[in-house]
């Protein structure tokens, strides 16, 4: 039997059970269904979910909105865990419960840092023609 793989390397079904879980995880959070002050108070952007190969560890990128006060979102979503792990369990029919591991997404900071050295003098005059 063939593996399907994504350009990525990835699996298709690995990249497709992340999205599930990314889907639940996010609908949980804009309901406020997770009742803690933190959460309820902050709008949280689940922006990737990546799964382990054997589908039982989920690592969860997470971006509160504007970047405000990260650590203590991240820290509310690690106390909450149990709550996102049974509700994920409930919702996405897989053989084991992924145990969810949150972590802040930097992709965001390494793109403007990206978009900042392209338009600093030193690369514009490389660009420019001559």
């Amino acid at each position: 039997m063939k593996k399907t793989e994504s350009p990525e390397g990835r699996s298709v079904r690995l990249l497709r059970v992340g999205e599930q879980v990314r889907h639940v995880l996010s609908e949980v959070l804009a309901r406020g269904d997770v009742h803690d002050a933190t959460l309820q108070s902050h709008l949280v952007s689940v922006t990737e979910v990546r799964m382990s190969p054997d589908l039982r560890h989920a690592t969860v990128f997470v971006k509160p909105l504007l970047g405000q006060d990260e650590e203590v979102v991240l820290k509310a979503l690690r106390t909450n865990t149990a709550y996102l792990q049974g509700e994920v369990a409930r919702r996405v029919n897989t053989k084991f419960a992924a145990k969810l591991k949150f972590l802040p997404d930097e992709s965001f900071d390494e793109g403007s840092k990206i978009d900042q050295i392209l338009r600093s003098p030193h690369v514009k005059q490389d660009l420019t023609e001559e």
